[in-house]
């Protein structure tokens, strides 16, 4: 091999080895302080535009499992109010007893009347809760008032949607009940079938269910099949309302559950093997100062010419 002045040859190869080696112990720096093994898109192209929808799905999901949650609390709301209205029927039906005792004079049925009355007022403006300023309870189909909605019938139920998955509208959903108290307390005395609010007064159609502008009815108008009945309907619409919790619940838990297999997916493009990393990160630490030293005795190796020069 000459002997050369102007080109160094192994000088050049030993630094371009320590360039190498330098690059490869910052990415390996970089990769350990980050916890990441994508630093920069050219590391895993694929694997970054893969990582980046899989996060948009976990957010998407995340963002599903909090609105499953407030529907939840939506119907555990309205649960509580059905219950509550289910007391309430419960003292009109004993009150119905009470009023047909022997014993009681006129007054004290008047009296037990004027409770009942009242009662139903108590109920009409149960139906008008809200939460978060959306009704739990509905008198027609829709927020549109396109028709009366009528307890049993499916067909002209209140219902509003939860989506349950990463897809928004075009996934899966549950419908939730606005529940249509106002209608499963509107008993035909004929039938024992519930009606439509607006029937009540009309024919043998009963509510027990009242605005305070409107006219109560008695407990003489009204026989006991007729308070079991509409205390049958609020029990069916708790119900209803359990059925609806339980599958939101489910839902709930699948969406957590698809949540954690899509992080631990995300995890596996992106995640940086600390073992094996670190262990690369020695090496090339151990190859950075070989490949100096290395450079450094290059550089002297024309120290030969100079002195043949002299």
């Amino acid at each position: 091999m000459p002997l050369t002045i102007n080109s160094n040859a192994t000088a050049s190869r030993a630094s371009m080895h320590l360039n190498h080696n330098t690059e490869a112990l910052r990415k390996s720096l970089s990769r350990l302080s980050s916890g990441s093994r994508i630093t920069r898109p050219m590391d895993d192209a694929g694997g970054l535009a893969v990582s980046m929808k899989l996060e948009s799905s976990i957010t998407r999901l995340a963002g599903a499992h909090a609105n499953v949650q407030n529907a939840i609390s939506f119907l555990e709301v309205q649960d509580g109010v059905l219950e509550s209205a289910g007391k309430v029927v419960n003292r009109m039906i004993e009150l119905k007893g009470l009023s047909q005792d022997v014993m009681k004079n006129s007054s004290d049925v008047a009296n037990y009347n004027r409770e009942f009355q009242d009662l139903q007022v108590q109920l009409y403006e149960m139906t008008a809760v809200k939460f978060n300023g959306v009704s739990m309870f509905a008198q027609f189909s829709s927020e549109d008032n396109n028709a009366e909605g009528k307890f049993g019938d499916l067909a002209l139920d209140n219902t509003i949607s939860v989506f349950v998955s990463a897809d928004g509208t075009t996934g899966p959903k549950v419908s939730v009940n606005k529940s249509m108290l106002l209608s499963a307390l509107t008993i035909d005395a004929g039938t024992l079938a519930a009606s439509e609010f607006s029937n009540a007064g009309t024919g043998d159609v009963k509510s027990f269910a009242a605005s305070p502008t409107a006219t109560a009815i008695d407990l003489s108008d009204v026989s006991v099949g007729v308070f079991t009945q509409a205390l049958q309907n609020v029990a069916t619409l708790r119900a209803d309302n359990g059925s609806s919790m339980s599958r939101l619940t489910f839902a709930s838990d699948n969406i957590a559950t698809t949540k954690t297999n899509m992080e631990v997916a995300k995890g596996r493009i992106t995640d940086v093997d600390i073992a094996t990393e670190s262990t690369r990160m020695a090496k090339y630490n151990v190859l950075v100062q070989a490949s100096a030293s290395m450079l450094a005795q290059a550089n002297t190796s024309n120290d030969v010419a100079l002195m043949l020069i002299r």
